[in-house]
Protein backbone atom coordinates (compact mmCIF):
# COMPACT_ATOMS: atom_id res chain seq x y z
CA UNK A 1 0.00 0.00 0.00
CA UNK A 2 1.24 3.62 -0.82
CA UNK A 3 0.96 6.44 1.46
CA UNK A 4 -0.74 9.18 0.46
CA UNK A 5 1.32 12.29 -0.78
CA UNK A 6 0.74 15.30 1.02
CA UNK A 7 -0.86 18.89 -0.22
CA UNK A 8 0.98 21.68 -0.69
CA UNK A 9 0.60 25.27 -2.10
CA UNK A 10 1.76 25.59 -5.83
CA UNK A 11 3.37 28.96 -6.16
CA UNK A 12 4.61 29.60 -9.91
CA UNK A 13 7.22 32.35 -10.83
CA UNK A 14 8.09 33.62 -13.82
CA UNK A 15 11.51 32.68 -13.24
CA UNK A 16 14.10 32.11 -10.86
CA UNK A 17 12.14 29.14 -8.55
CA UNK A 18 15.68 27.52 -7.53
CA UNK A 19 17.48 30.86 -6.81
CA UNK A 20 13.96 31.66 -4.63
CA UNK A 21 13.50 27.78 -2.50
CA UNK A 22 18.21 28.01 -1.96
CA UNK A 23 16.97 31.95 -0.61
CA UNK A 24 14.64 30.79 1.42
CA UNK A 25 15.57 27.73 2.60
CA UNK A 26 19.39 30.12 3.54
CA UNK A 27 17.02 32.94 5.43
CA UNK A 28 14.08 31.27 7.16
CA UNK A 29 14.98 29.03 9.97
CA UNK A 30 14.46 24.94 9.37
CA UNK A 31 14.01 25.74 5.83
CA UNK A 32 14.75 23.59 3.18
CA UNK A 33 14.86 22.84 -0.82
CA UNK A 34 13.56 18.96 -0.64
CA UNK A 35 13.83 18.32 -4.69
CA UNK A 36 14.43 20.04 -7.80
CA UNK A 37 12.86 18.80 -10.87
CA UNK A 38 14.29 20.57 -14.40
CA UNK A 39 10.67 20.49 -16.50
CA UNK A 40 11.96 22.26 -19.62
CA UNK A 41 14.55 25.02 -20.46
CA UNK A 42 15.00 27.58 -18.17
CA UNK A 43 12.44 26.05 -16.30
CA UNK A 44 11.75 23.73 -12.85
CA UNK A 45 9.74 22.25 -10.31
CA UNK A 46 10.71 22.95 -6.50
CA UNK A 47 9.56 21.13 -3.49
CA UNK A 48 10.75 22.80 -0.54
CA UNK A 49 9.45 23.05 3.21
CA UNK A 50 9.38 26.18 5.07
CA UNK A 51 9.51 25.86 8.92
CA UNK A 52 7.25 22.94 8.68
CA UNK A 53 5.13 23.53 5.62
CA UNK A 54 5.76 22.05 2.12
CA UNK A 55 5.51 24.42 -0.68
CA UNK A 56 5.95 23.45 -4.95
CA UNK A 57 7.44 26.52 -6.38
CA UNK A 58 7.49 26.38 -10.53
CA UNK A 59 8.89 28.88 -12.74
CA UNK A 60 8.74 29.56 -16.69
CA UNK A 61 4.80 30.53 -17.11
CA UNK A 62 4.44 34.57 -17.77
CA UNK A 63 1.06 34.33 -17.21
CA UNK A 64 0.72 33.39 -13.60
CA UNK A 65 2.26 35.43 -10.75
CA UNK A 66 1.62 35.26 -7.21
CA UNK A 67 -0.81 37.63 -5.82
CA UNK A 68 -0.71 40.22 -2.85
CA UNK A 69 -3.89 37.95 -1.16
CA UNK A 70 -1.89 34.70 -1.41
CA UNK A 71 0.84 35.19 1.12
CA UNK A 72 3.02 32.89 3.39
CA UNK A 73 2.90 34.31 7.36
CA UNK A 74 5.74 33.18 9.36
CA UNK A 75 5.86 33.69 12.76
CA UNK A 76 8.50 35.31 14.97
CA UNK A 77 9.80 35.16 18.44
CA UNK A 78 11.00 38.46 19.05
CA UNK A 79 12.12 41.52 17.52
CA UNK A 80 15.60 40.53 16.19
CA UNK A 81 14.05 37.50 14.22
CA UNK A 82 11.25 40.10 12.86
CA UNK A 83 13.77 42.23 11.82
CA UNK A 84 16.28 40.10 10.53
CA UNK A 85 13.73 38.32 8.49
CA UNK A 86 11.48 41.60 7.06
CA UNK A 87 15.55 43.20 5.94
CA UNK A 88 16.41 40.18 3.96
CA UNK A 89 12.96 38.90 2.57
CA UNK A 90 11.97 42.60 1.20
CA UNK A 91 15.68 43.32 0.04
CA UNK A 92 14.75 44.43 -3.72
CA UNK A 93 11.00 43.75 -2.97
CA UNK A 94 8.81 46.21 -1.63
CA UNK A 95 7.44 46.67 1.49
CA UNK A 96 3.74 46.91 2.33
CA UNK A 97 1.62 47.45 5.77
CA UNK A 98 1.07 46.10 8.82
CA UNK A 99 4.20 43.18 8.79
CA UNK A 100 3.67 42.76 4.42
CA UNK A 101 6.22 42.57 2.26
CA UNK A 102 6.85 41.36 -1.62
CA UNK A 103 9.95 39.69 -1.78
CA UNK A 104 12.78 39.69 -5.04
CA UNK A 105 11.13 36.78 -6.78
CA UNK A 106 7.28 38.07 -6.23
CA UNK A 107 6.30 36.11 -3.12
CA UNK A 108 4.17 37.56 -1.01
CA UNK A 109 4.90 37.84 3.12
CA UNK A 110 3.88 38.53 5.93
CA UNK A 111 6.22 38.84 9.55
CA UNK A 112 3.97 38.32 12.16
CA UNK A 113 5.90 38.37 15.84
CA UNK A 114 4.22 36.41 17.86
CA UNK A 115 4.06 38.90 20.57
CA UNK A 116 1.35 40.57 18.17
CA UNK A 117 -0.76 37.92 17.79
CA UNK A 118 -0.98 37.80 21.71
CA UNK A 119 -1.83 41.45 22.29
CA UNK A 120 -4.44 41.26 19.29
CA UNK A 121 -6.30 38.29 20.53
CA UNK A 122 -6.17 39.49 24.13
CA UNK A 123 -9.36 39.35 25.83
CA UNK A 124 -9.11 42.87 26.73
CA UNK A 125 -10.51 44.10 24.22
CA UNK A 126 -9.38 47.88 24.72
CA UNK A 127 -6.04 46.92 24.32
CA UNK A 128 -6.10 44.93 21.94
CA UNK A 129 -7.75 47.52 19.60
CA UNK A 130 -5.40 49.97 21.04
CA UNK A 131 -2.32 47.60 19.81
CA UNK A 132 -4.31 47.00 16.27
CA UNK A 133 -4.59 51.10 15.89
CA UNK A 134 -0.57 51.33 16.49
CA UNK A 135 0.34 48.50 13.80
CA UNK A 136 -2.16 49.72 11.23
CA UNK A 137 0.67 52.45 10.80
CA UNK A 138 3.04 50.30 10.52
CA UNK A 139 5.31 48.46 7.50
CA UNK A 140 7.54 46.35 9.60
CA UNK A 141 5.73 45.53 13.08
CA UNK A 142 7.79 46.89 16.12
CA UNK A 143 6.93 45.03 19.30
CA UNK A 144 7.82 47.71 22.09
CA UNK A 145 5.46 50.35 20.35
CA UNK A 146 2.54 47.92 20.08
CA UNK A 147 3.25 46.89 23.69
CA UNK A 148 3.39 50.50 24.73
CA UNK A 149 0.24 51.06 22.57
CA UNK A 150 -1.34 48.05 24.47
CA UNK A 151 -0.31 48.94 27.55
CA UNK A 152 -1.98 52.28 27.23
CA UNK A 153 1.63 54.17 27.30
CA UNK A 154 2.13 57.42 24.94
CA UNK A 155 4.93 57.73 23.40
Amino acid sequence: MTDRPNSRLCIFLKEGAEDAARFYAATLPETSVDFVQPIGPNMSMVLWTCMGTRYMLMDGNETFAPQHDHSISVATLDQAETDRLWEALSEDGSEGRCGWLCDRFGVHWQIVPTAMTHMLSDPDRDAAGRAQAAMIGMTKIDIAAMRAAFDGVSE
